[in-house]
């Protein structure tokens, strides 16, 4: 018997508080996945109307964060760093021994979180990205007082909306940013690409559907065959040819370079909004 199965057939029952962007797309993923069914799944937005589509999957769509909490299995905290505490601390009354809390707050420590809710709640951080809507999200999940069966079953929530991975608390930030943020950075290199591609011949549309695929097919390689991107990129840079000139040309221009100065800057940042949830 698999974990989602007993999960499903045990009801488990799953709360995300914060209904925007990310919190939103992760009640999409744990639906499309099948792993939370729909009536055991809460998520709270103060401005419920703009989760009306969800209510109509058969989720339960709250402004009441506690109410939200009280009784699950596990919730979700998906809210903006500045107001992480004041709903710990709303909520934090109805949390009991033995719930997992998993935030996916930007900037809020394992001890934080700890010194925020009542002992025994089994605390998580988890990092994914906006791609957990179509189920293809990287994870980063750190803990510090679970045990092995508490951890695979968070494992276990968010590998199926992607790939979901255990690393070390301190290493969060890091995650941050080439995980969540990186989805971004990615993103840009696929608008960039596309507008290269318009500028030599394609309309927007194939421009656009060509970077796109190309960009997944260069990932998959490394996902599937385990190899450093070095050495796909042998076999298409032959001499004297095409591939490796546009290479050289990007790394003139500081491609590698801006690229690592973008993801240091970003992880800066997070000490900054670490700072300000602390304030």
């Amino acid at each position: 018997m698999t974990l989602n199965m007993q999960l499903n057939e045990q009801n488990f029952r799953v709360c995300i508080l914060g209904g925007g962007n990310l919190g939103r797309a992760l009640a999409e993923g744990f639906l499309e996945s099948g792993q939370v069914l729909p009536e055991n799944l809460r998520i709270t937005r103060r401005k419920t109307h703009l989760l009306a589509d969800l209510a109509q999957k058969g989720l339960r769509v709250m402004a009441d964060n506690p109410a939200a909490a009280q009784g699950t299995d596990l919730v979700l905290l998906a809210v903006k760093p500045k107001i992480a505490f004041e709903v710990l601390a709303e909520i934090s009354p109805v949390l009991h021994p033995g719930q997992i809390l998993v935030s996916v707050v930007t900037g809020v420590a394992l001890t934080e979180l700890q010194e925020a809710v009542p002992a025994g709640v089994l605390l998580f951080r988890a990092m994914p990205n906006t791609a957990v809507s179509i189920r293809e999200s990287m994870t980063c999940i750190a803990t510090q007082n679970a045990s092995p069966e508490d951890c695979a079953k968070v494992l276990n929530l968010f590998e199926a909306v992607g790939k979901a991975i255990l690393i070390e608390d301190e290493l969060m930030a890091a995650s941050t940013v080439l995980g969540a943020c990186g989805i971004a950075f990615a993103l840009r290199y696929i608008r960039a690409a596309s507008q290269g591609g318009i500028e030599i011949g394609f309309d927007a549309q194939t421009a656009q559907l060509i970077a796109a695929q190309v960009v997944k097919g260069a990932a998959g390689l490394l996902l599937e065959t385990g190899h450093h991107p070095e050495q796909e990129i042998d076999k298409v840079t032959t001499p004297q040819g095409c591939t490796i000139v546009g290479l050289n040309e990007m790394e003139h221009q500081g491609f590698s370079s801006a690229l690592i100065k973008g993801l240091k800057s970003s992880h800066l940042k997070i000490a900054d909004i670490a700072r300000q949830a602390n304030a």
